[in-house]
């Protein structure tokens, strides 16, 4: 299940994800990716398969359902659908007509079917948005999930730009943000930057600025390396995804030293700080090291003087 791909018509990105902690994405994305291609027909997860698609940790079962209750709430609020130019005609739907789940089966499970309106969206594509599973599930932030997702749909041009409203809309940023921008970058750019850098390689994030008093931010540009069309999303080991992601974060310019040793902590699974440690202690042996071999040339330095 590690080479699991999602896959989806791209106006899936165009509808916020309000609510949904970084967990109950997992439970949907996971879902979406073997949902695809299988029309209106329900298809069932085992407990132990969803809890393994979504590298779900809790082992309870009553902690599950009530996860995978509220992923479902959730999901009931999104609207999907369309609007005529008028704005006078329009149809609205959900994604999902059916959302059973058993907890009381020998082998639990969850039953789930597509709306015969959504098919189209995760059936017969002629145009999508694509990713492996295993590096959105691994991603903590819930803005670096939403931000992985929008920009893997401009995965072949390398460049993406949002507006300021769009921007807050996708992500579902407080409103109170957009009055303390220092919010934005702490708790919004900053886990974008360290989690993506390792995913897209030589990634940067421009504020757009607009004119007038303050020069107010009106947008953000993202940039990176565009990927080949033809580039592996899936069958790739977990030693190539860790050796590319260092890779991306020991040589993206626009990361500090903290930035990229909290980067390298979060895709190595270690605890925060660790690689801070180990670069010191790296450091620290090195400075050792150094003296001890400036005390062998003055050693050496006297025992010559005393020869002659």
């Amino acid at each position: 299940m590690s080479n699991e791909l999602v896959k989806y018509q791209p106006e899936l990105n165009t509808i916020p994800l309000r609510k949904f902690t970084p967990t109950e994405m997992n439970l949907f994305f996971s879902i979406v990716s073997r949902m695809r291609d299988k029309g209106d027909q329900t298809v069932r997860f085992s407990f132990e398969q969803l809890k393994e698609l979504s590298n779900y940790k809790p082992t309870a079962n009553r902690r599950f359902i009530d996860d995978i209750k509220r992923t479902y709430d959730h999901l009931m609020d999104l609207r999907f659908g369309s609007q005529s130019k008028s704005g006078l005609s329009f149809t609205r739907f959900v994604m999902f007509t059916k959302f059973q789940i058993n907890g009381d089966a020998d082998e639990p499970y969850v039953d789930v079917e597509v709306y015969r309106d959504a098919i189209p969206l995760l059936n017969n594509l002629e145009s999508w948005v694509r990713y492996a599973l295993t590096e959105f599930r691994d991603l903590k932030s819930s803005y670096a999930k939403t931000m992985f997702r929008l920009l893997k749909g401009y995965r072949t041009t390398g460049y993406a730009y949002f507006s300021k409203n769009d921007f807050f809309e996708l992500l579902a940023i407080p409103v109170s943000y957009s009055t303390k921008m220092a919010n934005v970058d702490s708790k919004v750019l900053a886990p974008i930057k360290e989690e993506l850098t390792p995913f897209f390689r030589g990634l940067t994030i421009r504020k757009k600025y607009g004119k007038g008093r303050g020069k107010p931010v009106i947008g953000y540009a993202f940039a990176w390396k565009a990927e080949r069309k033809d580039a592996e999303d899936v069958q790739v080991s977990k030693t190539e995804r860790l050796k590319k992601a260092k890779f991306n974060i020991e040589h993206n310019g626009e990361l500090s030293d903290q930035e990229k040793w909290r980067a390298l902590d979060k895709v190595r699974g270690v605890k925060l700080g660790t690689t801070e440690a180990e670069h010191k202690q790296q450091e620290q042996a090195k400075r050792e090291e150094q003296i001890r071999a400036d005390e062998r040339k003055k050693t050496l330095e006297e025992l010559r003087k005393g020869w002659h």
